[in-house]
């Protein structure tokens, strides 16, 4: 005869701990799926609350507003939470190695990962979890204001140092790329959009009480 399962819950076992358990499996599997209306901030925050805790915290940690920390996010991943770059094809056919290492809602590289837990102390971070990516962004963009004097409402300018890096953008080779200077114009937009929205909105969520 097998042997009872070592999981088995006691029946003396509380049921609200049971409960508990169960309710937060459950969030964190919707909280990894992109959100139904990714264009609208409001929406975002609705569906996920957990979301607009992890903005606020990065905005209070980094000064970082909480639209140019979603429009990043919207740019980089769309939402999807082990977002990868696609495989190159070898012969036009084969699935063949990604253009880079970038992972997670805010794409960011194992160089960049490795320097932000190094000098955070986030040894147990994740790229797939939203408040780490957030944080990552925060981080990433505070350091892009101390080294280029980037105001950190600047999401243009920002997403442009984010995208070739510091050095790369003090060195501007990117106003002659007509495709970066695209992306960058589509994070602004979408900042400014989100931006909008939120000041209809913000009132609400931070009476709801899902966020305190």
């Amino acid at each position: 005869m097998a042997e009872r399962s070592s999981v088995l819950i006691s029946p003396r076992q509380p049921v609200a701990l049971v409960v508990m358990i169960a309710v937060s499996i459950l969030l964190s599997a919707c909280s990894s799926t992109p959100p139904k209306r990714p264009n609208d901030i409001c929406a975002i925050f609705q569906e996920k609350p957990g979301w607009y805790k992890a903005a606020r915290r990065a905005q209070k940690k980094w000064g970082m507003p909480i639209p140019v920390g979603m429009s990043f996010i919207h740019k980089e991943s769309s939402y999807i939470a082990k977002a990868r770059p696609e495989r190159e094809k070898l012969l036009w056919i084969i699935p063949w190695k990604r253009p880079s290492s970038a992972f997670g809602y805010a794409q960011a590289t194992d160089g960049a990962w490795s320097d932000y837990r190094k000098e955070r102390g986030s040894m147990f971070s994740g790229r797939d979890e939203m408040d780490d990516a957030l944080d990552f962004v925060g981080w990433y963009n505070d350091r892009s204001h101390r080294r280029l004097g980037l105001s950190k409402h600047d999401a243009y300018s920002l997403y442009l140092a984010y995208y070739v890096g510091p050095s790369g953008f003090a060195r501007g080779g990117w106003r002659g790329n007509e495709t970066i200077k695209g992306y960058a114009r589509r994070v602004a937009d979408r900042a400014y959009q989100y931006g909008q929205q939120l000041s209809r909105c913000e009132k609400k969520l931070k009476r709801s009480r899902w966020f305190f």
